[in-house]
């Protein structure tokens, strides 16, 4: 008997999760078919096996920093948020346009990683919420867009993890924090991460990804490219240059800078980005300024002039006595 077919095996994939009350309708983890593609690849379409991982993830979600993820998403926009400045310039990780591919660019400058500087601005707590919520966007948010604009399916990001200025002591700072930000991309965003370029890697980091390889997954450490010092060449053959930020030899100058401006597909819809924003907020003005002539017809009622005027008389009436002169009467000397 033939082994199932990859079709055949997310339908049962599906089946069993929607009987098992695992996946709903509107269940913001994604019920479209490459989400569940996504855990199917994780474990080799292993039916079990991804079903176990599916349910972890819907319960991480439920419960992350005891109130939930959606609830997290609610509190903070992946891209404004008050301490966003803050985070961005001492743990800059940005989303910036598109590959060649479709496939949305992921940049981390972690030569700029400063956490003393960070947490003057931004409680731990509050750094990590940031960290959770730009995770979520990715899936949420940024690869349906993708997608969209593509007019085919994207599933993975290109990861760019640009070292320059990083050494050892700054390793050791973020450790348990990249620790933790692999584990959930792995467990609870599985196969999100379609080809990952570590450029100007230090003298020292022959040592540091002997620490960070045990880390990651076998099928994601294959993603991983450590790139030469002929890094540009490589990356403009994977991205357009008017995407791909100056400071990685693109031609892309952002207004704020590359990393603040969270450019891309993505944005189209958000309220003051894109056409799709600039013509909901058209229609939402155009809303407001017929709701606001309803509302003042409402309170000041246009006279209907078969009623009598105030005076109490009839309107031809009323004419009538406006008509009428008052004699000037001159002074005799």
């Amino acid at each position: 008997m033939a082994p199932p077919t990859d079709e055949e095996t997310l339908k049962t994939f599906r089946k069993e999760l929607v009987e098992g009350g695992h996946l709903h309708d509107g269940d913001t983890i994604g019920t479209d078919d490459e989400t569940l593609l996504r855990f199917l690849r994780a474990r080799k379409f292993n039916v079990a096996q991804s079903k176990s991982m599916f349910i972890d993830a819907q319960e991480w979600r439920r419960t992350v920093q005891g109130v939930g993820l959606d609830k997290l998403y609610e509190e903070m926009d992946p891209f404004d948020y008050p301490e966003r400045d803050a985070v961005f310039d001492c743990w800059p990780l940005w989303f910036h346009q598109t590959d060649k591919k479709g496939r949305p660019i992921n940049i981390h400058t972690l030569g700029n990683v400063d956490f003393p500087k960070l947490y003057k601005t931004v409680t731990p707590e509050g750094h990590w919420h940031s960290l959770l919520v730009n995770a979520e966007c990715l899936t949420r948010e940024i690869l349906p867009a993708c997608t969209r604009v593509a007019g085919k399916e994207v599933g993975g990001v290109l990861v760019i993890v640009d070292l320059k200025g990083f050494s050892l002591s700054k390793f050791w700072q973020m450790k348990t924090l990249a620790r933790s930000s692999f584990q959930i991309s792995q467990d609870y965003y599985p196969e999100t991460m379609g080809q990952l370029a570590i450029v100007n890697a230090p003298s020292s980091f022959t040592f540091i990804w002997s620490m960070m390889k045990p880390w990651l997954a076998k099928e994601t450490v294959e993603k991983v490219d450590i790139l030469s010092t002929d890094y540009q060449k490589v990356l403009l053959e994977l991205i357009d240059a008017d995407s791909l930020p100056s400071t990685l030899g693109g031609n892309c100058r952002c207004e704020r800078g590359c990393h603040m401006s969270g450019v891309g597909p993505w944005l189209d819809g958000r309220k003051g980005y894109g056409p799709k924003s600039k013509a909901k907020e058209a229609e939402e003005e155009k809303k407001r300024a017929s709701e606001g002539v309803a509302k003042a017809n409402s309170e000041h009622p246009p006279e209907d002039e078969s009623l009598r005027t105030e005076k109490g008389l009839p309107k031809e009436a009323e004419e009538a006595q406006q008509q009428v002169t008052v004699p000037v009467v001159e002074a005799q000397a």
